[in-house]
């Protein structure tokens, strides 16, 4: 999608902290970070959410899920633990329509529900 900040985030188009990347995802610094780490973790073809995940993209979740455990280990979080959050649509709290994971860690999380 061409007015797609994440898409322009993969094409090069605006610039971005990576963190780790391979032929099928891309994971940045979130530029409000809501945890001393927080990692983007996007698949780089456009999705709009994950409602939208075609069973021809049956690895998607699992390339998401490897690159936030590659994540993790990179920002040294992964022993002492960390939370990983898909929204889905506004009212689950979606901000922008394309798939993508949040990584956070760094400290002790509380519980954000109810």
């Amino acid at each position: 999608m061409s007015d797609c900040v994440f898409c322009k985030i993969v094409k090069g188009e605006i610039p971005a902290a990576k963190v780790y990347e391979d032929e099928h995802v891309l994971a940045f610094d979130d530029i409000q970070p809501m945890a001393p780490v927080h990692v983007i973790i996007i698949p780089k073809q456009h999705v709009s959410t994950m409602l939208d995940v075609d069973t021809h993209q049956n690895n998607l979740p699992g390339e998401l899920i490897a690159a936030a455990q590659k994540v993790a280990r990179i920002k040294k979080i992964a022993d002492s633990g960390f939370r990983c959050v898909i929204n889905c649509n506004a009212e689950g709290g979606q901000v922008v329509f394309h798939l993508h994971m949040h990584l956070l860690g760094g400290k002790k999380l509380e519980d954000q529900l109810g």
